[in-house]
């Protein structure tokens, strides 16, 4: 369990390091604080966890089936009497141990920690202000959408504003205001201007209408990246809401029933893969005998296997979310993993079926 705790740890820091990267060009630099940075990858931490579990479990089991193998614990354990069998027992509750830890990740902490991210991301998407409102400055808070704001009031009024919108090439609008507020609203943040000019240019024929207006209300909630606002998904949703899979609930997330059922039983489907990798990792490390040049063939054939296993498994996920009636074959792969490690571990207990055979030797006749 401590050399599981250490190379989860690695694996968490080195999957930490790619999303933190994102994250900070998401947040900081588009003006949020360092301490909603922190707090987006906390919550995005036992995600992380739940997806390098298994590769912890099947790393830590072959670093202590080896070091048992160097210093020939393994030996005198055959030598007593005890079968590969038995001496699978421990892994096995080892293997139990990190299955359950997955699955406490993936019924209950993920969904909840998924739920929260999204809450936060839709309030930091309406936090327009901190995101792409500074004074004197041009921003650029999307593609075609240019703003400059000279002066910006404690009370959060906005002064000698001006906003170009260059989205549709063929009719490009400016505005020009004396003073702006940013107002929230049921479909998103408004910006209302006051006592300002709007310059329309029809690039076709090079046509400018210009009107003037003593307030007009600007629809900012649509330049926010789409990237930042986190909609409700099957991951924040609980198991047992996915296995009831409501119409009414499918219809509001615009999924398939298929797609919930794969979903709720690919969450046990994962924690049952945690213990078939602690077992893969022990099993096909007992094959063959004692070897100075050590056991990095049978690592090499673990990885390998339990590569194997998660390329089977991703190949049947597309056939369950095609169809809600495949759903059993989440678990297909676990119990064809299981069945595998069983017979690699009736194979290390016939050690004479890796014997070279001797070779034959000639008889002379010798003539007296």
């Amino acid at each position: 369990m401590v050399l599981f705790g250490f190379f989860a740890l690695v694996l968490v820091l080195i999957y930490w390091v790619n999303r933190a990267v994102r994250l900070f060009d998401q947040l900081v630099a588009n003006g949020e604080s360092m301490l909603v940075f922190l707090e987006f990858t906390a919550l995005s931490l036992p995600g992380l966890i739940a997806a390098v579990v298994p590769f912890a479990a099947l790393a830590g089991s072959i670093f202590v089936t080896n070091r048992l193998s160097s210093e020939s614990e393994l030996v005198v354990a055959e030598a007593a009497g005890y079968s590969p069998f038995r001496l699978a027992r421990p892994v096995l509750a080892y293997g139990l141990i990190a299955g359950l830890f997955v699955a406490l990740l993936s019924h209950l902490l993920v969904p909840l920690s998924q739920q929260r991210l999204g809450e936060r991301q839709a309030e930091i998407s309406q936090n327009i202000t901190a995101r792409f409102l500074a004074q004197g400055s041009f921003e650029h808070p999307a593609e075609g959408i240019t703003i400059y704001i000279r002066e910006i009031s404690p009370e959060g009024e906005l002064r000698d504003i001006f906003l170009a919108d260059t989205r549709n090439l063929e009719e490009q609008i400016t505005y020009t205001a004396q003073r702006a507020l940013v107002v929230r609203a049921d479909g998103g943040p408004k910006l209302i201007m006051f006592q300002g000019l709007a310059q329309i240019l029809h690039v076709s024929d090079q046509r400018l209408i210009t009107t003037t207006f003593k307030d007009f209300t600007y629809d900012i909630g649509a330049l926010i990246d789409a990237d930042m606002i986190a909609l409700r998904t099957v991951r924040t949703l609980s198991t047992a809401a996915l296995l009831r899979a409501d119409p009414a609930v499918l219809a509001e997330i615009g999924e398939t029933r298929a797609s919930f059922l794969y979903e709720g039983h690919r969450r046990t489907g994962q924690a049952l893969m945690t213990v078939i990798a602690a077992l893969t990792g022990f099993s096909v490390l007992m094959l063959g005998g004692f070897s100075r040049f050590g056991l990095w063939r049978q690592m090499l054939g673990a990885a390998v296997l339990f590569i194997v296993l998660l390329t089977l498994d991703n190949s049947l996920s597309d056939q369950v979310r095609s169809d809600a009636a495949l759903w059993p074959l989440v678990y297909v792969t676990p119990l064809i993993g299981l069945a595998a490690n069983g017979v690699v571990l009736w194979m290390s207990a016939r050690p004479a079926l890796f014997a070279p055979r001797p070779r034959k030797q000639a008889v002379r006749e010798v003539t007296p």
